[in-house]
């Protein structure tokens, strides 16, 4: 069986030193904000290209914290509109209705999966404080038009940087084009953790120090609370194990860009839609995703040939029991993928062998 990640192999590769790290937070007897995530926070925000990095406890949270934090110093109040790509994971969307914001969703490019950068400015309103970007499948979503649309309506721009760790766009890298940006170590992400962790990065100095004291139940003096926080903070052990990782991360893109490489070469199926890469640099291939009107039917082909392929995503957030309101909604184009994408293995351990494996599946479908 092909795996379709294998994170065992994955920590493997960092086995020792993650060893080490571990072993130097226990011996230490400090295990929450101690000097390991403040390492980790200047080393990721030095390697994104911001001047300030928090570490929070999950990928939710660093948007959510971000939006309250909009709300905290005024930008933004309950009832503000939120732009955001219909086809997202349904974590963009949440981190939006629970400040009660409301999330306006905006199609995606057919072709790149991207939010859909023409269909923006129609649905600015007066009540638009903000467009979520959201990097889907390790592609960059930023464009030049997206920053011009923000700064014309004075609209905050925030990234949902939870699966292109690493992406680039014109030699920057995602995470710091917008005024804030969230980030998720999920363990099966490019930077994974060995448990949950995330991070909020920005340039704006008043944001970030809000971010922090909300991510500390609103404190940022012991026991003086300026805010209704919340408990969401980086551990020690998984800030030390994201700075061993991190070390390697523009390697291990840089395998991942290989094997997709591969597939784009080699996979010859008229029934596949192979992904669009805009330019080798803007897609870190968090996840390989073809699309065919026989989804279904692929999936288990593929699962009889030993090839573990998945569905990301298989119903959209419009569709969901969780906003049952929307139900009756249409967004062709969103619905048009999640009834056709899957998702192949693809990880910085897969070997040349696997993929010929993968690719010889998707061939002899018919």
């Amino acid at each position: 069986m092909v795996k379709f990640l294998d994170i065992e192999k994955i920590t493997d590769k960092y086995s020792r030193e993650i060893h080490e790290a571990a072993s130097r937070v226990i011996d230490s007897g400090w295990y929450l904000l101690g000097k390991e995530t403040g390492m980790f926070e200047e080393k990721y925000a030095r390697y994104i290209g911001t001047e300030h990095c928090v570490g929070v406890a999950n990928g939710l949270d660093a948007l959510r914290i971000i939006l309250r934090a909009y709300i905290e110093s005024g930008v933004m109040e309950e009832g503000d509109e939120i732009i955001v790509p219909a086809n997202t994971f349904i974590a963009s969307i949440i981190a939006i209705t629970d400040n009660r914001l409301v999330p306006v969703l905006v199609e995606p490019d057919i072709n790149t999966y991207q939010i859909d950068e023409t269909k923006i400015e129609s649905v600015v309103t007066s009540k638009t404080r903000g467009v979520m970007i959201v990097h889907l499948y390790g592609q960059c979503a930023y464009t030049e038009k997206i920053g011009e649309i923000c700064r014309k309506y004075n609209l905050k721009l925030i990234e949902d940087n939870a699966q292109a760790a690493g992406c680039k766009y014109k030699g920057q890298k995602t995470g710091s084009f917008g005024d804030a940006a969230g980030h998720s170590f999920y363990p099966g992400k490019n930077l994974g953790a060995l448990g949950d962790g995330g991070a909020v990065t920005t340039n704006d100095t008043s944001l970030a120090d809000t971010v922090r004291s909300l991510a500390n139940y609103g404190s940022s003096i012991k026991y003086v609370f300026d805010y209704q926080g919340y408990n969401s903070r980086l551990d020690e052990i998984q800030a030390a194990i994201l700075s061993v990782k991190l070390s390697g991360l523009d390697q291990d893109n840089q395998r991942r860009k290989e094997v997709a490489r591969y597939y784009l070469e080699h996979i010859d199926n008229p029934g596949i839609v192979l992904p669009v890469v805009k330019d080798p640099d803007s897609h870190v291939f968090h996840l390989f995703v073809i699309r065919c009107d026989r989804r279904d039917e692929l999936l288990k082909h593929l699962q009889d040939k030993g090839v573990q392929a998945l569905i990301h995503y298989p119903v959209p957030p419009h569709k969901q029991r969780a906003y049952k309101e929307w139900n009756q909604m249409t967004h062709p184009v969103t619905e048009k993928i999640h009834n056709e994408v899957l998702s192949l293995p693809i990880s910085q351990v897969i070997t040349d062998e696997e993929a010929d494996i993968v690719i010889e599946a998707v061939n002899s479908f018919r």
